[in-house]
């Protein structure tokens, strides 16, 4: 399985501060890939890196390269509108569009240039059945997004982000404000778009990293500190620091 995104000696800063600490891991294609550790260790900041989402807050500057396909994504020249319709993004809380169903999920591909109503419809319809969410929103595509609970709002937003046709979905938290039973539709439509996509979560529920990552990712205090295979991470960790978070010694 060959390599989508490379990460080499990743710094970053807010300010004075430093966030990031020589961060090297590469991720696999069609892989899920979980970011796991306490609370502001760094995961978030880092998933936001690979998207260049971090732009977007002043006084971030990043040292380090990221490779996505093999060309450096803080290189001079890089559309980061391009980058981000590649790279695309799920966040901690379900956020729709205050506009119907269908706007909100052809809003994407509108914005680069689609405007035909079939190629919207079938881009619409590809995208919610994709999120397993076609079936229960096909006969309210007018109506507003915001009437959907948590659940199949988190659900839209991951068709949201599938419709400009990504390669890559990252994902920050996505059912952190969601019940269990809607997790758990997450969890298993995550499990399924990685056939088609590479995906890269941040979760803290490691038991979730367990059920759906192929790979584990450990950050502590701004480093990586350890990288590998989910089920060899959770059996038989190699630093004594992995191995206290996930036995739940701290965290």
């Amino acid at each position: 399985m060959s390599d989508c995104l490379t990460v080499k000696d990743l710094c970053l800063w807010y300010g004075d501060t430093q966030a990031l600490k020589n961060i090297t891991m590469n991720i696999k294609e069609r892989s899920i890939t979980a970011l796991i550790g306490p609370s502001g260790c760094g995961k978030s900041t880092f998933l936001k890196t690979l998207n260049r989402m971090n732009d977007l807050v002043s006084g971030v500057r990043v040292t380090g390269e990221v490779r996505y396909r093999g060309e450096d994504i803080y290189g001079k020249g890089v559309d980061v509108n391009e980058l981000r319709r590649r790279v695309g993004m799920v966040f901690q809380k379900p956020n729709p569009f205050p506009m119907s169903i269908y706007d909100n999920i052809a809003y994407g591909p509108r914005t680069h240039g689609v405007k035909g109503r079939a190629r919207l419809d079938d881009i619409v319809e590809r995208a919610l059945r994709d999120a397993a969410i076609w079936d229960e929103v096909k006969d309210r595509l007018r109506t507003s997004a915001l009437g959907l609970s948590g659940g199949p709002q988190q659900r839209l937003c991951i068709a949201r982000a599938l419709a400009v046709e990504p390669d890559v979905l990252l994902m920050d938290e996505p059912t952190s404000a969601l019940d269990p039973i809607s997790t758990s539709r997450i969890e298993e439509l995550t499990m399924e778009l990685k056939e088609r996509y590479t995906v890269v979560i941040v979760t803290h529920n490691m038991q979730q990293a367990v059920r759906i990552s192929d790979t584990t990712a450990f950050f502590l205090l701004g480093e990586l500190i350890e990288c590998a295979d989910t089920e060899r991470m959770f059996s038989r960790p190699e630093d004594k620091r992995t191995e206290d978070y996930i036995t739940g010694r701290f965290g």
